[in-house]
């Protein structure tokens, strides 16, 4: 399952679409969701988040198994450096190891003054490195003091993640150069939004692999993509979202749309949205695609 994932991720178009898990004991409804939209037929894989916004949600791992169970597609599940010490990162990795959620994207995780829940104190042990690092121990069957395991871990599969933007874009490639030196597979971006973004994305991830002595450059990057329908929501990332870049064209088209009627700015939004991934995946065909548990606008896209 997890090999089949790599070889598409290096070879061939790859296409994941993330679930947010909910302020549930449940996590059923999402996948009967996704279900009935038939997405388990037009990605190919998904991925799960880990208490996003430090808000209370349904544990990630239990929700990649659910999902890798009924779907028989490889899951990408969250873990979060805000919510776990060393021990509690390890105790997960050995649990979800022999339940086979073996594809792990790396956090470092939202602040936790942003959370829901009273008196809550960030973890924050390191930084998503240090969780890249253990499973470099895992698979060469250690933990992180470098105990022997009595039985050999599967393999575990390390993804990252990176800003779509910065001022001084070589702040980015810092940062992919460093995740691909503790191992990971993948790292994927904040959402993009324009083709220039796309290629110089590319371009650093590229550097940051040939500058790289420790890593393996089979790391691929992986671009994300959020589908933008309303004017509030491209202002509000403009504004507040640090790493995202949303181009001024799109504002203001969205803008014109907005004051016509709600149904032309979703019109316009989605055309904006849709004509992106299209030529993403001309580029460079591995996209995570991220809306919100909006799996209809998901379907919409990859349709």
């Amino acid at each position: 399952m997890f090999t089949e994932l790599l070889d598409k991720l290096k070879n061939s178009t790859y296409i994941t679409l993330e679930t947010t898990p909910g302020h549930s004991p449940k996590f059923s409804n999402v996948i009967d969701k996704l279900e009935s939209l038939g997405l388990q037929n037009l990605v190919d894989g998904f991925s799960t988040t880990d208490n996003p916004l430090a808000k209370l949600k349904y544990n990630s791992l239990f929700a990649a198994k659910m999902l890798q169970e009924r779907f028989n597609k490889p899951v990408i599940a969250t873990m979060s450096m805000r919510d776990r010490n060393i021990i509690a990162l390890q105790s997960d990795l050995l649990g979800a190891n022999e339940s086979d959620i073996r594809a792990i994207l790396a956090l470092t995780g939202d602040p936790a003054k942003l959370s829901d829940q009273p008196h809550v104190k960030g973890v924050f042990e390191s930084d998503s490195t240090l969780l890249l690092d253990i499973i470099a121990c895992f698979n060469s069957s250690i933990d992180y003091a470098g105990k022997p395991f009595t039985v050999k871990p599967e393999p575990i599969y390390p993804f990252g993640v990176v800003n779509s933007y910065a001022r001084n874009p070589k702040t980015l490639q810092k940062k992919m150069q460093k995740k691909v030196a503790k191992g990971a597979v993948g790292i994927i971006t904040q959402p993009v939004y324009d083709i220039e973004s796309t290629k110089l994305l590319l371009e650093l991830m590229e550097n940051a692999k040939q500058e790289s002595s420790l890593g393996t450059d089979d790391a691929t990057l992986i671009l994300g993509i959020f589908p933008i329908t309303k004017l509030r929501t491209a202002q509000f990332l403009a504004s507040h979202v640090p790493g995202i870049n949303v181009p001024d064209i799109w504002i203001e088209k969205l803008r014109r749309a907005n004051e016509i009627s709600p149904e032309e700015e979703y019109k316009v939004g989605f055309e904006l949205s849709k004509e992106l991934f299209e030529s993403i995946k001309e580029i460079h065909p591995k996209i995570h695609l991220m809306t919100a548990n909006q799996f209809e606008i998901a379907k919409d896209i990859l349709i």
